[in-house]
């Protein structure tokens, strides 16, 4: 890795380059607001919706496509199910489950774009797209059993904000998975808690949101997400599987908080 180190974790979202990306409801049975919802959920975003009706292929399917390639395809109840028709609470009381087949395919491959996001009331999906990555961060850890995972809360209050959240965090501390936790300490974390506390109070701490995973260097799973904070629960954000933008990531979070 001969790439220097950013100044700030907003130069990571800087390197992102731009591409065209699309998502595709092909051959739609079901009702039409689907996709308006689909609509709103990215229309803020450099990624485009459409409905078509071809006459060949399967139907009710969701095609993501970037540069003109289909790179991945997911069922469109499955989309419903996982994000139209769900709401963030689902994911931050853990009812909805931790587990990477709860994930389209056409969501986890939307790494690499920058995001803006808006959460609620302003917008009751697009901020739902990073809690639910920031699940299937913590779900893969915790499937893996080992490695360095890094998060941050802004405050440590929040680790209390729903029992989903302490119970998984309860389970990466309990596992074999190296579990460090970063926020403002507006109160202590509990001692049943087997993680590792950084506790401190400058701006990124107080407005950042990265969930980092780091398996051992010779396997695969890396993934990191990191998000800032630039108005009132407005967040520019993207995620990255690639190994060495998810070490660069790692390495500035223990450098830096």
């Amino acid at each position: 890795m001969n790439d220097p180190q950013p100044s700030s974790l907003s130069e990571f979202i800087d390197e992102v380059p731009e591409t065209e990306t699309s998502l595709i409801v092909l051959n739609r049975t079901g009702p039409e607001p689907l996709v308006g919802l689909l609509r709103d959920a990215f229309g803020t975003q450099e990624v485009s919706v459409s409905d078509r009706q071809l006459p060949e292929g399967g139907k009710d399917l969701v095609l993501l496509v970037r540069e003109g390639r289909v790179v991945a395809t997911s069922h469109m109840e499955r989309l419903q199910n996982s994000f139209l028709l769900i709401n963030a609470d689902r994911y931050r009381t853990g009812t909805h489950g931790l587990q990477e087949a709860n994930m389209p395919d056409v969501l986890i491959g939307l790494d690499e774009i920058e995001f803006e996001v808006r959460g609620f009331p302003a917008s009751n999906k697009e901020k739902l797209l990073l809690v639910l990555i920031s699940r299937f961060i913590e779900g893969r850890a915790l499937r893996a059993e080992t490695g360095r995972f890094d998060v941050s809360f802004q405050r440590f209050s929040r680790l209390d904000d729903e029992y989903g959240t302490r119970k998984v965090y309860r389970w990466l501390g309990d596992s074999g998975v190296d579990t460090h936790v970063y926020g403002v300490r507006d109160e202590p974390i509990d001692e049943d808690l087997a993680v590792t506390p950084h506790a401190g109070t400058h701006e990124e701490y107080r407005h950042s949101w990265f969930v980092v995973f780091r398996p051992p260097a010779d396997e695969d799973g890396h993934v990191a997400l990191v998000a800032l904070e630039t108005g009132d629960n407005v967040w520019r954000a993207m995620w990255t599987y690639d190994p060495d933008r998810v070490a660069r990531i790692g390495a500035y979070v223990q450098r830096n908080f």
